[in-house]
């Protein structure tokens, strides 16, 4: 069994903010977390705009595709992190949650999806951070 930990980047449409975290995730923790995203009404494709505002930092996101977030993903997770979930994100006992206030950069230009992205950023390498993970 893997001793890495285990985060869940979770927003409505799994376009956005929780492919962005995710990203950071993978690229920021060298691999040393298991990553994994979802949406409670995932969208068709990923944010255009996102995937351009995370390639000016060099890391791609083009392929990912939105998921429904799955109950077994929850009971995986270390940490849990919910955008903008509202009460359509399952709760389980004992796991870590927090809820990142973003602003949803759906629709948004590229200056205000850098904002959001930057904010992530900064949150992402907190959490890793705090899960022993050097970002």
């Amino acid at each position: 069994m893997s001793t890495r930990p285990t985060v869940l980047f979770v927003c409505v449409h799994n376009a956005g903010r929780s492919q962005i975290a995710a990203g950071f995730a993978r690229a920021l923790s060298g691999g040393a977390v298991t990553v994994l995203s979802g949406g409670s009404e995932p969208s068709a494709a990923i944010n255009p705009v996102a995937v351009e505002a995370m390639r000016e930092l060099g890391i791609d996101i083009s392929e990912a595709v939105p998921q429904l977030l799955q109950t077994d993903d929850v009971r995986a997770a270390d940490a849990v992190i919910t955008m903008g979930c509202g009460d359509a994100c399952p709760i389980f006992p004992g796991k870590r949650y927090e809820d990142w206030e973003l602003e949803d950069p759906a629709g948004k230009d590229l200056d205000t999806v850098r904002r959001v992205r930057d904010d992530i950023k900064q949150r992402v390498e907190r959490l890793l951070g705090e899960l022993g993970v050097g970002a």
